[in-house]
């Protein structure tokens, strides 16, 4: 086999298949509801939708990593999964999305009302789950995950279509939405393993680099990427009237007609045919994109550097090499 075919993804997924097996069989077990079966037909459409399964592989990887050999990172990266859903449920309708991961969204399939629903039943779900081990800092990192993570969708949702909104905000609400639960994923394995704090902050420091990466760069392809390759269409966020990294740099170099631009379409939501090509061609004007994609890349840099204090390991190479895949997806 040639190895330099395989993704660092994939590795990842290779050396962790017995522990990934666990987790999906535990998944699979803990979404059944003897007395409502559309708990398990709308959770079954979205976990096994292919989804990559990043964030519970982190905290496999994680506990592995520090040299973790009981059962309990197996509940723990279920509970990540399970988080991860109950989010994912939640956004689309709150968002009003039809298609995610290429396909019809839940909401669209069944209704708003079950989506939320089933989402409450999975966050349940892992609350239960993340007890189970009975390690306190354990269930006190991802419980504080779940609270900022709701807390980033507010944020999100109140900064909405207000264009005065600032970078710090934008990194407040993506540390919310996305890097909080994978910061939590990566810093709950050296907690159940018992390592050294330095080890847990490096964790911690490269689950946060990387989610904040991971994020910058989805924001980057919704005007540079294809829609396709990103399970959405080209433009869904100027259409949401998100005010993503792009739109807030294109926004801070404005003049007064591009700002009265931007206060038509993302501010009151006055779009008209070919706003979107005006939108990104303002954002190419003004360096948004490229300056965006230098972010993802630093970000992943930061999350790469992250990992100086833990010992040497394949591992700890495969979530190195991870930091670079996140961004490949904008060189």
């Amino acid at each position: 086999m040639n190895v330099t075919s395989v993704s660092p993804l994939e590795a990842l997924s290779r050396v962790l298949t017995d522990d990934m097996d666990r987790v999906n069989a535990l998944i699979r077990t803990r979404m059944m509801s003897e007395n409502a079966p559309r708990i398990p037909e709308v959770t079954a459409h979205l976990i096994e939708a292919g989804g990559k399964r990043i964030r519970p592989m982190l905290t496999l990887a994680a506990a592995r990593l520090c040299g973790y050999e009981g059962e309990d990172h197996v509940k723990l990266a279920a509970t990540v999964e399970f988080i991860h859903t109950a989010t994912l449920l939640h956004d689309d309708v709150v968002d009003e999305s039809g298609q995610r991961r290429g396909r019809p969204t839940a909401n669209l399939l069944w209704d708003n009302k079950s989506s939320v629903l089933v989402g409450d039943y999975l966050f349940a779900r892992a609350f239960q789950l993340m007890v189970e081990p009975g390690n306190l800092r354990a269930l006190s990192i991802l419980s504080n995950a779940a609270a900022v993570i709701a807390e980033g969708e507010v944020l999100q949702l109140t900064a909405a279509q207000n264009i005065a909104t600032t970078e710090d905000t934008y990194m407040t609400v993506i540390r919310g939405k996305t890097a909080a639960l994978f910061s939590a994923a990566t810093q709950v394995g050296p907690v159940i393993t018992g390592a050294p704090e330095e080890q847990v902050q490096a964790m911690f420091d490269y689950g946060d680099a990387l989610g904040i990466c991971f994020q910058i760069v989805d924001d980057y392809l919704d005007y540079g990427g294809a829609g396709t390759a990103i399970g959405k269409n080209l433009g869904d966020d100027f259409r949401e009237r998100k005010l993503t990294l792009p739109v807030i740099r294109a926004i801070a170099a404005a003049d007064a007609s591009e700002r009265a631009f931007w206060e038509r379409t993302i501010a009151r939501g006055q779009q008209d045919e070919g706003d979107l090509e005006s939108a990104m061609a303002l954002m190419e004007k003004h360096g948004a994109l490229a300056s965006t994609r230098q972010a993802a890349l630093d970000w992943a840099a930061r999350a790469r550097a992250a990992l100086a204090p833990l010992p040497a390991h394949p591992l700890k190479d495969m979530l190195a090499d991870l930091s670079d895949f996140v961004v490949e997806r904008v060189n």
